[in-house]
């Protein structure tokens, strides 16, 4: 059974809980939370497990993460982006996957709304570059020849080499 790690974030709100989700409903969700006539522009982007990563098939993936610090990443994430990004206004919605995935499955959804779509995009960009290089989920893909591997990662920002 896979769960969902859902950080959802709107304005200067947050809701964090695991939960076990259809595929469809998260995107329904992810619309449902955004959906404001205060807003001009709005963007889902949602990863999904791939069959080919490195030059190996891929059948799978599990995502495990520290969840508080997931929380706490996605909460900064939020706020400096209203603050490098100058977007005051605006609607997140992020959802992560925690445990196994087939292919095909969405790993994280990241919906934004924001009056203009220039502002959506950038704001949906940086949100999934910086989860990326600061937020505590691990992936182990697991392989079609019955290997697996715990991917290499991001270091955490002020590990030591």
């Amino acid at each position: 059974m896979k769960y969902i790690l859902s950080f959802l974030l709107l304005l200067t709100t947050l809701l964090a809980e695991i939960k076990d989700t259809p595929k469809n409903k998260l995107i329904i969700d992810a619309e449902k939370f955004i959906a404001s006539n205060d807003f001009g522009a709005s963007l889902i982007f949602s990863g999904t497990v791939r069959s080919q990563n490195n030059n190996k098939s891929v059948l799978g993936i599990t995502y495990d993460s520290h969840d508080a610090l997931v929380i706490k990443s996605f909460e900064e994430i939020y706020n400096e982006a209203e603050q490098k990004l100058n977007i005051k206004n605006k609607s997140v919605f992020i959802e992560h996957a925690k445990g196994y995935l087939n292919l095909g499955e969405i790993s994280i959804i990241i919906a934004v709304a924001c009056k203009h779509r220039d502002e959506a995009y950038v704001l949906s960009r940086y949100i999934i570059e910086e989860i990326k290089k600061r937020s505590p989920i691990w992936k182990k893909e697991h392989y079609t020849n019955n290997q697996s591997d715990w991917l290499k990662g991001n270091p955490i920002i002020h590990e030591k080499n």
